[in-house]
């Protein structure tokens, strides 16, 4: 039976780090790191994950803030409450929760966050940053993940990693910092052919493409690690990944259990990006 990768475990130790590093930025600037997250409307999943990053900030003493604009904000109202948070400096992290409402361009006001205050990473510089491996912004569900592997001492050098998934917030970002860390990556997809073969010759399985059951047991390699990246609901309506949990873990060494393994992960690496955020702009 495989051993649970805990990333509630994991958050915890991160954020007592990170509480201990704020605690003395504050001490040196007269104040502590600050969060601020911009969101449009009132999607019910997005109160929701706002409310959960403003929790973790304030876990760590971060001053944390939400500007919420109404559901017909136009796109120039956003993109210039994103430029007068970007001369803040106060506001060390800014991020624009997703998604918009229809008729806002998505990508133009996300690049319009200042790249050293763009905690989510998905600024088109901070991507250059992680593929030639310059920068400590990273995306926050990969680099989570990378950190569970480290705490729990899986060491991805030279093993034969898969991530089933190639999306700018998860499949790519993750296969860069695990070819960063030495590890041999393929990246498989929706037109990947026999994608069974594939994923038995993963050591290190990562999965992220948002379909229930999509890795079954006959597709992983006895031994291997596996990652679930999916939020999913089952049949009955009970919270899932992507991985059928039950079956997989009679293969597999190690396994992450959705939820409690990388969604806790996800935010508390939004807050250490913060943190790092922080301490760029204090070395300028």
């Amino acid at each position: 039976m495989a051993a649970i990768i805990d990333g509630k475990l994991v958050s915890a130790k991160i954020r007592g780090e990170i509480k201990e590093e704020a605690a003395a930025f504050a001490a040196r600037n007269g104040r502590f790191p600050g969060l601020t997250v911009v969101r449009v409307g009132e999607d019910p999943a997005s109160v929701v994950y706002v409310r959960n990053k403003m929790r973790a900030c304030d876990e760590v003493g971060f001053v944390s803030e939400t500007v919420v604009l109404p559901e017909n904000a136009s796109e120039e109202e956003v993109l210039n409450t994103v430029r007068k948070l970007n001369d803040d400096p106060k506001v060390d992290g800014l991020l624009v929760q997703l998604p918009l409402p229809r008729g806002l361009d998505a990508k133009k006001i996300v690049a319009a966050v200042k790249p050293g205050k763009d905690v989510d990473a998905f600024h088109s510089l901070d991507a250059g940053h992680l593929r030639l491996e310059d920068g400590n912004i990273l995306p926050c569900t990969p680099s989570g993940i990378m950190a569970m592997l480290s705490y729990y001492g899986i060491d991805v050098f030279g093993k034969e990693c898969v991530v089933i998934g190639r999306s700018d917030i998860v499949g790519k970002p993750m296969a860069a910092l695990l070819l960063a860390a030495d590890a041999t990556v393929t990246v498989a997809h929706s037109k990947t052919q026999d994608l069974p073969s594939v994923t038995r010759r993963a050591d290190i399985l990562v999965s992220a493409v948002g379909r229930a059951k999509t890795v079954t047991a006959d597709m992983v390699k006895p031994g291997a690690v596996v990652i679930d990246v999916g939020m999913n609901r089952d049949e009955n309506g009970k919270l899932c990944g992507d991985v059928d949990f039950a079956a997989v873990s009679g293969v597999a060494s190690f396994i992450t259990p959705v939820p409690g393994g990388v969604g806790p992960m996800t935010v508390t690496m939004l807050v250490r990006n913060t943190m790092n955020a922080a301490l760029n702009s204090e070395k300028e």
